[in-house]
């Protein structure tokens, strides 16, 4: 960028900061919810109150299938943007 250039988009520099940093807030929000491994946690620990006994089989089901669901977003979006 030339000594001109920086000077006349100067006044337009905090904007340019300000779209950076939401740009970075945005990514990092995204990057925990579509983040597969609190819900592969739930999963397990789901299993597990199913084991224990704390929950039935249809209410395992139904929130299995919540769960299962939210890591089909998770993948959906991982392979939209070319992740794992």
């Amino acid at each position: 960028m030339g000594l001109i250039t920086g000077i006349l988009t100067l006044p337009a520099a905090p904007v340019r900061g300000i779209a950076w940093v939401l740009d970075k807030v945005v990514r990092t929000a995204e990057d925990e919810y579509y983040d597969p491994g609190p819900v592969q946690e739930q999963l397990v620990q789901l299993e597990q109150a199913r084991s224990e006994g704390d929950i039935d089989d249809e209410e395992f089901a139904r929130r299995e299938e919540a769960l299962l669901q939210r890591m089909e977003e998770i993948r959906a979006y991982q392979l939209q943007r070319g992740g794992p």
